[in-house]
């Protein structure tokens, strides 16, 4: 799993609680799949920014999904700003799905 930072510490708490989002398309979370590319942290500001990505840009769900990730973080980071962002490029694939990932698929 290839997840930048700015606070390790931070962007494991952020991942431990993005855990419980996942694609209802596929069952799989969207740490396992590899969607979530970036965490970064401004803790004067209490910002939270989560840069992520969906499975296609034409997601049915991909909306659902964002605010899920939206609340998941919320409620890890009381009183932090988030600000999730979608971002395309890269656009993702299948090698980014963790290991635990491939498992819960049968790959």
């Amino acid at each position: 799993m290839n997840v930048t930072t700015n606070n390790q510490l931070m962007a494991t708490i952020a991942l431990a609680a993005l855990q419980n989002v996942e694609d209802p398309e596929i069952g799989l979370n969207v740490v396992d799949l590899g969607l979530i590319y970036q965490l970064d942290f401004e803790e004067t500001e209490k910002k939270v920014y989560c840069t992520m990505t969906l499975t296609t840009q034409f997601c049915p769900m991909g909306g659902s999904i964002r605010d899920n990730c939206l609340h998941s973080l919320q409620a890890a980071f009381p009183g932090y700003e988030i600000i999730v962002r979608l971002q395309f490029d890269p656009p993702w694939n299948a090698d980014r799905i963790s290991e635990e990932g491939r498992k819960f698929l049968g790959r």
